[in-house]
């Protein structure tokens, strides 16, 4: 008999706020006392609170909009220093209108705002950046907790994108270490034995995703272990997930 394929997803609850300098592998270590990390559990991060401990935070008391920010925030009612900021944060406009600005970011993300948020950040002006690097992110914290437990965690950074002609956010994989975000099925046989050519998993993005069932929006709940989940160690990297340039029909 084959035995039922199962994954668990596990809140680490009530988290303190995260500040700059915060050491992440410890507070996540503590938040997981009643649930200790386990051998095989991979551990799924959002990206604010890893952006809080890098200080990647922004007073928008000290941002000094340009032209086009005033101009695009008084046509749309915005915050000119906020589109200013998302600007700055942006390699290339995909498109701005409506009040919308989706942009491709430094690290090939495209999605709204360049990732600049305000919500679950302490102070009225204050805006949240991405992680300048969040791959290196997730190593940093990869090698933090397998210092401290004796064995290799894998980490995910996740944070919530909107998707082309899809209506809601889902999370997404926006830095990986210690897995192949990608799972690569081509070659093999499916259950028909037909050989498969073009089927590769995105399951880092599908892990963030499910992790997102438990983080919440509004649980101060930014951890979530995944439990079950038959991950092989890699040197992976989140930049996999993105497409290269020359394969993108939409770009």
């Amino acid at each position: 008999m084959t035995t039922p394929a199962y994954v668990q997803i596990i809140g680490l609850p009530d988290m303190p706020e995260v500040r700059q300098g915060d050491d992440l592998a410890e507070i996540i270590l503590a938040a997981a006392a009643t649930t200790p990390v386990e051998s095989g559990d991979i551990l799924v991060v959002t990206q604010k609170i890893v952006s809080k401990s890098e200080g990647r935070l922004v007073d928008l008391a000290t941002v000094e909009p340009s032209a086009l920010a005033r101009e695009f925030a008084g046509r749309w009612g915005k915050d000119p220093r906020q589109v200013e900021v998302v600007l700055r944060e942006s390699r290339r406009i995909v498109r701005m209108e409506r009040g919308i600005l989706i942009c491709e970011t430094r690290h090939g993300f495209i999605c709204a705002n360049a990732g600049v948020d305000a919500s679950n950040v302490p102070g009225a002006d204050v805006v949240c950046l991405l992680p300048v690097d969040p791959d290196a992110s997730a190593q940093r914290l990869h090698d933090a907790l397998a210092q401290r437990l004796g064995f290799p965690v894998p980490v995910i950074i996740s944070d919530s994108f909107g998707r082309p002609w899809r209506n809601g956010i889902t999370n997404i994989a926006i830095g990986v270490a210690g897995m192949a975000p990608l799972a690569d099925y081509r070659g093999q046989l499916d259950t028909e034995g037909r050989e498969m050519h073009v089927t590769v998993l995105a399951v880092a993005d599908e892990l963030a995703a499910a992790a997102e069932l438990v983080h919440g929006k509004l649980r101060r709940c930014p951890v979530a272990l995944i439990r079950g989940y038959p991950w092989e160690a890699a040197p992976g990297r989140a930049a996999e997930l993105v497409m290269d340039p020359e394969r993108n029909l939409f770009r």
